[in-house]
C-alpha cells in the first residue's frame, strides 16, 4: 500500500513517530538547568509565563522547552482550539503567507505545516494548495500544540501585573474565579491588539454601540443577513468584511475609503530576507525609525482573492476617495455624511485596524506611564516626525519594556513583548508567520540569557560543590586476578 493510499490516521501516526525520533536526535529536550524556586507560602514560581497560546506563544513555549527551560506556563483567554484570530475574528479565506513558509517548526522538518498537511490530506492535496486555508491552519496549530506537549491553560485572562521581590505577581481570571500566578519572566504574545486596542474613527463615537462592529470582534456574519451594511476602510479586513457579509445574505455592502486608489504593495514580501529580519534590531535608532516610517507608510492591500470575491457580488459597491465625515442615527438606521452625499445603512462594519496605546490594555494601564515610548527616547530628524510611530514602546534588545525614568521601575524589564508593539524596536519578527523563525529564537535566547544571568551565583555555587566522579583510577579495564 502506498503512503498516499493509507488512512490519514495511519499517516499522522507515522509522522508523529518520526517527530519523536527527530527531536531525540537533535537533543531537543536537554536537561533542566534552572534552580527550583518558590513564591509566597511555597506557591509555584514559574520560570516563564506566556500570555497567548496562539502561533507565537506556542512557538516560544516550544523554543524554551528545546533549551531545557522547564516550568513554563501558557495562558489564553480563548477556549482550546480557538486561540488567535484564525476562526474567531479572521474572515479571509486563506492566509497571505505562501504555503511553503516555515515558522513554528523551528527547523524541525517533520513539524512543518507541509508535513502535517501531507499526512492529514495526502501529497496530491498539498500540491493542489494555493495558499493556506485559515481553518486548516488552526487545525495545524491544534496538532502542533499536542506535539509540543506544553502546559497551556485556556479560558484564563491576565488582569494585573505587579512586582514582588525579583519576580512578578500575575492576577488572572479563570472559570473557577480569580487566581494568581508568580513568574520570573512574562511574555506578552498577544497579537495585533496586544499593545493597544481597536482603532475606532472619531465619527463613530456618537453612535449606539450596537450599530457598529469592528473587524477585531468575533461576531457571526449570519446576523448581517438582509441588511444594508456600510464598511469603513480599504485594507484586507474591510474587503474580508464585505465578502463575509454578502456571502451570509447581506442585502448590500458599500465600502468607503479615504484613498482614491487602493494600496498595491505588500511590504512583507520585500522584508522577507535574512539580513532585514535577522538584524534589523541591530540598527541604530535613526535607521530603525526611517525603516519603520516607510514600512508603515506602505499600507497593506487587500488580497487579490478577496478583492475579486467582493466584486463578484452585484450588490457590492466601492466608494474610493470618499471618507465618512460624520454619522448619526435616523429612524433606526446609520446615516453617514460623505463628500458624495449621505448614505444610510442598517449596520456599520469597521475595517479600521488597531492603534498603539498601552493605557488601553487593562493589565498594563496602571503602570503604562512608567514605560518608555519611542517619543521619550528618540528625537527624529527635522521633517521625519511621526506622531503615531512615537507611541510605540521603546524596547530593549531582549524585547523588554524600558523605564521612562531610569531607576523608577526596573521590574518592568521582566516583561517581554512579542506582539505588534515590538515592531519598531525589533522589526517585523513578532507579528506573523513571515518573521517568526527569526523572532522566536531571539526571544528564547533573551529569556534564557536573563534567567541564567539572574542565577549566575547559584550556578557558581553548584559548580564549586560539583564532585560527580567520571574517572576511576582502579578501573584499568584488565580482568581481575583469579584467586587459586
Amino acid at each position: 500500500m502506498s503512503a498516499s493510499s493509507r488512512p490519514a490516521s495511519s499517516r499522522l501516526a507515522t509522522l508523529e513517530d518520526a517527530i519523536a525520533r527527530d527531536l531525540e536526535r537533535i537533543e531537543a529536550s536537554p536537561r533542566a538547568w534552572l534552580p527550583r524556586r518558590s513564591g509566597p507560602d511555597g506557591a509555584p514560581l514559574h520560570n516563564v509565563v506566556i500570555v497567548g497560546a496562539g502561533l507565537s506563544g506556542l512557538s516560544i513555549g516550544f523554543g524554551l522547552k528545546r533549551q531545557g527551560v522547564g516550568d513554563v506556563v501558557l495562558i489564553d483567554r480563548s477556549d482550546e482550539g480557538r486561540e488567535g484570530p484564525w476562526i474567531s475574528c479572521a474572515r479571509m479565506d486563506t492566509l497571505r503567507s505562501p504555503k511553503h513558509l516555515s515558522g513554528p517548526d523551528l527547523g524541525v522538518p517533520s513539524l512543518t505545516y507541509r508535513s502535517w498537511y501531507e499526512a492529514a490530506h495526502g501529497e496530491a492535496a498539498w500540491e493542489a494548495v494555493g495558499k493556506i486555508d485559515r481553518a486548516d491552519w488552526m487545525d495545524y496549530l491544534v496538532w502542533y500544540r499536542r506535539m509540543a506537549a506544553l502546559d497551556v491553560r485556556n479560558r484564563t485572562t491576565l488582569t494585573a501585573i505587579r512586582p514582588l521581590e525579583d519576580y512578578l505577581v500575575l492576577d488572572i481570571e479563570t472559570p473557577a474565579g480569580a487566581s494568581r500566578l508568580y513568574a520570573r519572566k512574562l511574555v506578552l504574545a498577544t497579537g495585533i491588539e496586544g499593545a493597544g486596542g481597536l482603532a475606532v474613527p472619531p465619527f463613530v463615537a456618537g453612535l449606539p454601540r450596537e450599530s457598529w462592529t469592528h473587524s477585531g470582534e468575533a461576531v457571526a456574519a449570519e446576523r448581517l443577513a438582509g441588511l444594508d451594511v456600510g464598511i469603513v476602510g480599504a485594507a484586507s479586513s474591510a474587503f474580508d468584511w464585505a465578502v463575509a457579509a454578502l456571502r451570509n445574505g447581506a442585502r448590500s455592502a458599500t465600502l468607503f475609503a479615504r484613498a482614491s486608489e487602493l494600496p498595491k504593495t505588500e511590504v512583507l514580501a520585500w522584508s522577507n530576507f535574512p539580513g532585514f529580519l535577522g538584524h534589523f534590531a541591530d540598527l541604530d535608532a535613526t535607521r530603525r525609525w526611517r525603516f519603520m516610517r516607510r514600512f508603515f507608510e506602505l499600507k497593506v492591500p487587500p488580497t487579490q482573492e478577496m478583492y475579486r470575491a467582493a466584486h463578484a457580488f452585484p450588490n457590492f459597491r466601492a466608494e474610493l476617495g470618499c471618507p465618512p465625515q460624520s454619522a448619526r442615527m435616523v429612524d433606526g438606521r446609520v446615516e453617514i455624511e460623505t463628500p458624495r452625499g449621505v448614505f444610510a445603512f442598517d449596520h456599520l462594519l469597521l475595517g479600521t485596524g488597531y492603534e498603539i496605546d498601552l493605557a488601553k490594555r487593562p493589565e498594563l494601564a496602571p503602570f503604562a506611564g512608567e514605560i518608555a515610548l519611542w517619543q521619550d527616547r528618540f528625537t527624529p530628524p527635522a521633517g521625519e516626525e511621526d506622531a503615531a510611530l512615537g507611541l510605540y514602546p521603546y524596547l530593549g534588545r531582549d524585547f523588554e519594556f524600558t523605564e521612562k525614568h531610569p531607576g523608577t521601575a526596573p521590574w518592568i524589564g521582566n516583561i517581554h513583548i512579542f506582539n505588534n508593539g515590538a515592531v519598531p524596536s525589533l522589526g517585523p519578527i513578532c507579528n506573523g508567520i513571515t518573521g517568526l523563525k527569526y523572532g522566536v529564537p531571539r526571544m528564547v535566547a533573551a529569556l534564557t540569557r536573563g534567567l541564567f544571568l539572574a542565577d549566575a551565583d547559584r550556578h557558581y555555587a553548584d559548580l564549586m560543590a560539583y564532585d560527580e566522579q567520571h574517572f576511576h583510577a582502579e578501573d584499568t579495564g584488565r580482568p581481575a586476578p583469579v584467586e587459586v
